[in-house]
């Protein structure tokens, strides 16, 4: 992909959860690899309100996070980003900030969340029955992102068939080969998320 063709795929996702409640205000940030050596990302500036997001909008990284091309600054989680297309030689990962998935997060009890039974479960990569269990590792959330690179990258290689992960009271990270198919994990993973916090009889409170 180059980043011309990538750079208005991006900021449509951005717009559509925005537009679905999974990234309100100037939440969730999304990216993806435009080169894979050197790693080059295309990426949602930080603070950007999703809902207008435009193609002019998207930033190129390096392997470092350095802007080299675009105006503004990338997400401070930026790090995240380019640990997963690193680890899981992913094409694309989307990051939101769901009701569902902030109220599973700050329920949940141990290392994650299991998640088992639901025919939508074949919506995730290589899922070919509702049978499956799929675990989302947690992590605690933190200002200081980029120092938190090692507890992830040792998270996704303990959790290898994990298609995505949560962070407490934050929100989801997951990721695909290529946008399309991040896109599909996105939604089967939110209406899961959805229909568990339905089925616990979990509502939300400000």
């Amino acid at each position: 992909m180059i980043f011309a063709e990538v750079a208005p795929q991006l900021a449509e996702i951005a717009r559509q959860c925005c537009a679905r409640g999974w990234a309100l205000a100037t939440s969730g940030n999304f990216s993806a690899v435009v080169n894979r050596s050197p790693l080059r990302l295309a990426i949602t500036p930080t603070g950007a309100d999703k809902a207008g997001l435009t193609s002019d909008d998207i930033l190129e990284i390096d392997d470092r996070g350095t802007v080299l091309r675009g105006s503004g600054r990338p997400s401070a989680e930026t790090s995240l980003h380019l640990a997963i297309a690193r680890s899981r030689g992913a094409g694309a990962v989307l990051h939101t900030h769901s009701v569902w998935s902030t109220i599973l997060s700050e329920g949940a009890t141990g290392q994650g969340v299991a998640i088992e039974g639901y025919e939508m479960l074949k919506g995730l990569d290589g899922v070919a029955t509702h049978q499956h269990r799929e675990w989302l590792p947690l992590l605690e959330n933190r200002q200081d992102w980029a120092a938190a690179v090692p507890e992830l990258e040792a998270l996704l290689t303990q959790h290898p068939d994990a298609h995505g992960f949560l962070i407490r009271r934050h929100g989801l990270y997951t990721w695909g080969q290529d946008l399309a198919g991040a896109k599909h994990q996105l939604e089967a993973l939110e209406f899961l998320f959805e229909v568990m916090g339905r089925k616990r009889g979990m509502t939300w409170q400000p």
